[in-house]
C-alpha cells in the first residue's frame, strides 16, 4: 500500500468514527440530553473528536504492516443517562446510534456499487468504505464493556440477567484496561472467524 493509499484509509476510519460518535450525541440529544452539544461535539469536524490513539496511531500502524482488520475510535462523545427520557431502552439506543450510523454508510456505499456507475477503481474504493464501516457497526456491538453492545445487550436482558450483567459491565467500564483485554482475547482467538464474517457482510452489502 502506498502513501496516498495509507493516507486515504486513515482519513476513512477517523470520519466513520467522528460520525459513529456523532450520532452518540444526536440520539442522546433527541432522547433529552444536550450534554454533547453543550461540550461541542455534535460536529463533523474531527478536530473535536481526534483520540491520539484510536484516531492516529493505532489506524496507522494497522495500515502500515498490511494488518487485515483496520479498525480505529474517536474519543467518546460524552453523555448524561439520567438526562434522558424514562425507558429501558434509552441507553441501548444512544449506544445503538453509533453502529447503525456505520451501517447505514456501508449500505449507502454497497448501493452506490450496485448501480454499477463506478469505474472499476472507484468501486474498490467505495468497497473499502463499505468495508471498514461494517467492521465497526459489527465489532462495536460485541457485548464487551466499554464496546456499545454492552449497553444494548443489558436493555434486552431479562431483568435478573440484567441486573447481574450491569454489575459485571460496571466493574469493566472501571477497569477499561480489563475490558479492553478481554475484546483483545476476543480478537486474538476469534479474530479470523469475525473478520472472514465481516468480508462476507460487506461483499454481500455491495453485491461483489
Amino acid at each position: 500500500m502506498d502513501f496516498l493509499d495509507a493516507v486515504f484509509v486513515v482519513a476513512v476510519i477517523v470520519m466513520s468514527a467522528v460520525i459513529h460518535e456523532v450520532m452518540h450525541g444526536v440520539a442522546a440529544e433527541q432522547l433529552g440530553d444536550p450534554t454533547a452539544r453543550l461540550q461541542g461535539r455534535i460536529t463533523l469536524n474531527p478536530i473535536s473528536h481526534l483520540d491520539p490513539i484510536g484516531s492516529i496511531v493505532l489506524p496507522i500502524v494497522l495500515v502500515l504492516t498490511n494488518s487485515p482488520i483496520l479498525f480505529g475510535w474517536a474519543k467518546p462523545v460524552p453523555y448524561n443517562p439520567y438526562n434522558l427520557r424514562p425507558g429501558r431502552f434509552s441507553e441501548a439506543i444512544v449506544a445503538a446510534a453509533g453502529p447503525f450510523s456505520n451501517l447505514a454508510i456501508a449500505t449507502i456505499g454497497g448501493l452506490i456499487i450496485r448501480l454499477g456507475i463506478l469505474s472499476p477503481g472507484m468501486a474498490e474504493i467505495v468497497f473499502l468504505i463499505v468495508f471498514i464501516n461494517v467492521i465497526l457497526f459489527l465489532f462495536n456491538l460485541i457485548p464487551i464493556p466499554p464496546l456499545d453492545g454492552s449497553k444494548v445487550l443489558a436493555s434486552i436482558l431479562p431483568p435478573g440477567l440484567a441486573v447481574s450483567y450491569d454489575r459485571l459491565r460496571a466493574y469493566l467500564e472501571w477497569n477499561p484496561i480489563l475490558g479492553f483485554g478481554l475484546v483483545i482475547l476476543f480478537i486474538v482467538f476469534f479474530g479470523g472467524t469475525f473478520f472472514s464474517f465481516i468480508r462476507a457482510i460487506a461483499s454481500a452489502i455491495a453485491g461483489v
